[in-house]
């Protein structure tokens, strides 16, 4: 390196040096006034800062976070129209600054006389009102929330000191309870509203937009119109959702399961109606059930769980089905196979009865689902062999979540099987000691009735993209686990059993074949271990038309009153709900 390029690094490495130090020297001299200043302001002159401070509360200037809309959730009616399930709703909060009110109880008067309904000013009591009022050191405080246009405007008008409306977007769901469990609702999670339980959880992420911040001024009129013409006139970065729920079909559902519940005072009820070629979910309720746009009055959370996809049950014998198929399936039994009821069985020194304890003596396997013996599911399941019995329940997907988009999605619980015990395996023949959620069920014996195809159940069927192309969700094939044959085979042994055995063949319709189940199961004793003898579960399952199935219902109550068996509790209702879809959506008749 030469010794002219070297002097004149240095001279650079010098003039740098100058410079960093100058730079220094400014930054604690200002660090040095600003402490001074913290110092006299906060110490010295604190008192007076304190009065200056008090002064402003009526100026006071705040920052609003607002969340650009929310996209909408749509119901689809068979036709494709759209209907809105939840959407954003427009208004305004009431707020006050206490320190401003001289005398709130003539202010809380002045606003009773002029917004007062049923004694109420929107929504506020005058204790609670007076009570807000007196937190002198709070220059904001909310007393009331999603009033409409005029009732703002009248406040505005009244030009009372301290009082004012700010606009403000909330969740609105039109259909009220409808679909509560599907849809979920938008609640605070710490100071940012998301989505809460149902679809708004789930798709949390689609339906939300971007964070916006907007600057005002408490009390300054012409600050509230800036705001009110941003929020109103935002363009909303969430993108809207369509759904395969159908308005109709989910009411009519939820009719159902209202007045099931009500005549059988159960501890609840649910139901889905699926497409078994599609797993597309046409409805899915449970009751009791919640309305979104008042959730908070709700003081039990349990309300808002949806035990379709996140509780597990023992299901009792719509369970048998599959049993009798995967046998069918493997060629280890046909329709005319028999065996020797004796009325029980015992495995590990347990004793396994039928329902009403009674043998029948040399039966068939069509036998065993007309009368739902439990000893002809033991038979069917000894023919197989545990292992084989636990491959065809692990590829009914029993022992893993269906993928169906809805928070919290439990699985099946089928670890007894581990065990090599004989009774684990006898019991879970006929749906009992393992543990399923209806949903997880519902696509198991949906294989039955379309082919065999295990189908990923699904709720949303479109999701609507901001300019660009909308994403459609396909249904989606996840497995075979009997053949084309085997459905065709079980379903006639199920269509055989309504039109003769299910209340006596009085469930029979004259021109559409119907395959369907009934199951009435024990349920356990969680505290003390074992069954109870005096509470059930009831639930049946069907499909229609039965060879060429357009539909699966599988409706269930828990705990139901006065009623033995599933038959009668579901029975008629059942099939009031399979005539319903056959008319509502024209389907033809198949006999």
């Amino acid at each position: 390196m030469s010794s002219k390029l070297k002097k004149k690094n240095s001279s650079w490495k010098e003039n740098v040096d100058k410079r960093i130090n100058v730079i220094a020297v400014l930054f604690l001299a200002a660090g040095a006034v600003i402490i001074s200043r913290l110092f006299f302001i906060q110490v010295i002159n604190s008192g007076d800062y304190k009065v200056l401070a008090k002064n402003q509360l009526e100026n006071l200037s705040f920052a609003v976070s607002e969340e650009e809309p929310r996209g909408r959730i749509f119901f689809q009616e068979k036709n494709g129209s759209l209907i809105t399930a939840a959407a954003q709703k427009h208004g305004f909060f009431l707020a006050i600054n206490p320190a401003s009110l001289d005398k709130p109880e003539e202010v809380f008067l002045v606003l009773s006389q002029n917004l007062s309904v049923d004694g109420q000013i929107a929504g506020i009591d005058k204790d609670d009102f007076l009570k807000r009022a007196g937190k002198k050191d709070d220059p904001f405080e909310v007393v009331s929330h999603r009033l409409n246009e005029s009732q703002a405007q009248k406040i505005k008008e009244l030009g009372l000191k301290g009082v004012n409306v700010f606009p403000e977007d909330w969740r609105f769901y039109p259909a009220g309870n409808l679909a509560s469990h599907i849809l979920g609702f938008v609640g605070f999670k710490g100071d940012k509203l998301t989505g809460r339980y149902g679809l708004e959880n789930y798709y949390e992420d689609a339906l939300s937009g971007q964070p916006m911040k907007l600057t005002g001024n408490v009390f300054l009129e012409n600050i509230v119109n800036i705001l009110s013409k941003k929020i109103a006139g935002s363009e909303s970065s969430g993108r809207d959702i369509v759904l395969t729920i159908e308005p109709s079909v989910q009411s009519f559902l939820e009719d159902k399961l209202e007045k099931l519940q009500e005549k059988w005072s159960t501890k609840s009820a649910g139901g889905i109606i699926i497409e078994p070629k599609t797993g597309k979910i046409l409805a899915l309720a449970k009751k009791p059930d919640f309305n979104p746009n008042s959730y908070g009055e709700i003081s039990d959370f349990s309300i808002f769980v949806n035990p379709l996809v996140e509780n597990i049950f023992e299901m009792g014998s719509v369970f048998k089905p599959l049993t009798v198929a995967a046998g069918l399936d493997a060629g280890k039994i046909s329709e005319e196979t028999e065996y020797v009821d004796q009325g029980y069985l015992i495995f590990n020194e347990r004793r396994i009865e039928n329902y009403d304890g009674k043998g029948r003596g040399k039966v068939d396997m069509q036998e065993v689902l007309n009368q739902s013996l439990n000893t002809g599911a033991v038979f069917a399941m000894q023919q197989l062999g545990k292992n084989v019995f636990l491959d065809y329940l692990k590829a009914y997907g029993l022992d893993a979540r269906t993928g169906v988009d809805l928070p919290n999605e439990v699985k099946g619980n089928i670890k007894n099987l581990d065990s090599s015990r004989e009774i684990e395996y006898a019991t879970a023949s006929f749906g009992q000691g393992i543990a399923v959620s209806p949903l997880e069920l519902s696509v198991a014996l949906a294989s039955l009735a379309n082919g065999g195809y295990i189908k990923k159940p699904f709720l949303v069927e479109k999701i609507i993209e901001k300019g660009g192309k909308d994403k459609i969700i396909e249904p989606e094939t996840l497995r075979s686990v009997i053949s084309q044959s085997s459905s065709e085979r079980i379903t006639r042994m199920l269509v055989k059993t309504v039109d003769e055995a299910l209340l006596e063949g009085t469930l029979k319709l004259k021109n559409y074949t119907v395959a369907a189940k009934t199951g009435t199961a024990q349920i356990p004793n969680q505290e003390e271990g074992g069954y109870y003898e005096d509470r059930f579960f009831h639930a049946f399952f069907g499909y229609a038309p039965a060879f060429d199935s357009r539909f699966l219902v599988l409706l269930y109550l828990e705990a139901p009153q006065g009623v033995r068996y599933a038959s009668h509790s579901l029975g008629p209702d059942f099939m009031d709900t399979i005539k319903f879809l056959l008319n509502y959506y024209e389907v033809p008749p198949d006999r």
